[in-house]
């Protein structure tokens, strides 16, 4: 038995914030297939199997009936001829080439599709789920049809053109020009992987060779010691959010570890030996090698969860760490990654050669580890101007 109807939502994840999908529900002998409409609305503009309470209601439930009625189709001229319906059938022939509607979303629903059957980190995974909700948005590549150079050429100047990621449903940060390159990235990928499945002729990314580059990002944000201090001297309600954050951001600190190779920290690879706590490893995300040693700061954060890192989605982490910034005094917004720019530019003022501070880091080459030598330049400099100060105040001149 074979029923068709339109449901929004079936993950229940719609909010009056958070849009959510309206689907094509197929269930067949009892198994449930949900084809995409692409339409995307919030949790008070659904009601009773219809789009409401917006302006474009009218259009918008046009698109839904379009989709449900090549479902039908499909489904009916499928039983006429005695063919087995499928899930694999049924998406092929409401998205596939030459067969889309020209209001459908082959190609998006394509990438829905694709991003859970990727051999990914779930960090990395994230990123590709993050670029299909900004090519979304951007709302100009939907199609196989699309899929053009001067497209991509117009997506690359939208995401430029964004005062922030939360235009793009990245979050709050902002959108940087190695931010938009690794986007490409993603993109590429999964045109790539189109070209092996026979999907599309060719990737138009190989017309467009050395035309998005990654840019250097110089923009290094550590804290200072004294702030370093304010943060340390908090005493969070114990076992409270807010003090695992504060553990977390104090472990990262010291270690130099980026959020997702904190997470994946395991005391059980570290040896002791003549009284030290040492380890060498990879990083989670590039696989390069990084030496560690446990210091005395993440020692105790370490005792006090029974030598376990507390476990924090980074959104919320991100999130407790403005409280804590607050709380500790600091004017500016605190993140993970800062963590990680403060240990660098804490162990060069203390005089760790730079290549030195590239392996405790796992950097690749000298190169990305100098951008934080040219940040202590600038200290530097306005150390040397408060000592012309202080010398005019107490010398005449020669």
């Amino acid at each position: 038995m074979i029923t068709v109807s339109t449901i929004f939502d079936f993950r229940k994840e719609a909010t009056k914030k958070k849009a959510a999908l309206v689907y094509i529900r197929v269930t067949i002998d009892r198994k449930p297939v949900y084809i995409s409409t692409g339409v995307k609305l919030f949790k008070n503009e659904w009601l009773q199997c219809g789009v409401c309470n917006r302006p474009d209601s009218a259009e918008l439930q046009e698109k839904i009936l379009l989709v449900e009625k090549r479902v039908n189709e499909y489904v009916n001229r499928a039983i006429s001829r005695g063919e087995k319906v499928t899930a694999a059938s049924i998406k092929d022939y409401v998205w596939s080439g030459k067969k889309e509607m020209s209001s459908g979303a082959a190609f998006l629903e394509w990438i829905c599709e694709q991003i859970p059957l990727l051999d990914l980190r779930e960090s990395t995974r994230k990123k590709y789920v993050y670029f299909r909700d900004a090519l979304d948005k951007f709302g100009k590549i939907q199609r196989w049809s699309d899929l053009t150079a001067e497209n991509i050429y117009m997506l690359d100047a939208w995401l430029h053109s964004l005062h922030n990621r939360k235009e793009a449903c990245f979050g709050n940060e902002r959108l940087s020009d190695a931010g938009v390159y690794n986007y490409h990235k993603c993109f590429k990928a999964l045109l790539n992987r189109a070209l092996k499945f026979g999907k599309i002729d060719v990737n138009p990314y190989d017309r467009l060779k050395g035309e998005f580059k990654k840019g250097c990002n110089s923009n290094i944000e550590y804290l200072e010691d004294d702030e370093m201090e304010a943060i340390m001297a908090l005493r969070p309600i114990e076992g409270s959010e807010l003090a695992r954050a504060r553990d977390l951001f104090v472990f990262q600190a010291f270690t130099g570890l980026a959020y997702a190779d904190a997470q994946a920290f395991d005391a059980r690879s570290y040896k002791r030996i003549g009284g030290k706590w040492v380890y060498s490893g990879k990083r989670v995300k590039t696989g390069v090698a990084y030496v560690g040693q446990l210091l005395p700061p993440v020692v105790e954060v370490l005792e006090r969860y029974d030598w376990k890192v507390p476990k924090i989605e980074n959104s919320t982490y991100n999130k407790l760490l403005k409280a804590i910034a607050l709380a500790a005094g600091i004017d500016r917004r605190l993140h993970s990654h800062m963590a990680r720019h403060t240990f660098a530019t804490w162990a060069l003022n203390n005089g760790v050669s730079i290549e030195n501070v590239g392996q405790m880091l796992g950097q690749k080459n000298v190169v990305t580890t100098q951008l934080y030598a040219k940040v202590l330049a600038k200290s530097v400099h306005n150390d040397f101007d408060m000592l012309a100060r202080t010398m005019q105040k107490r010398s005449p001149r020669c």
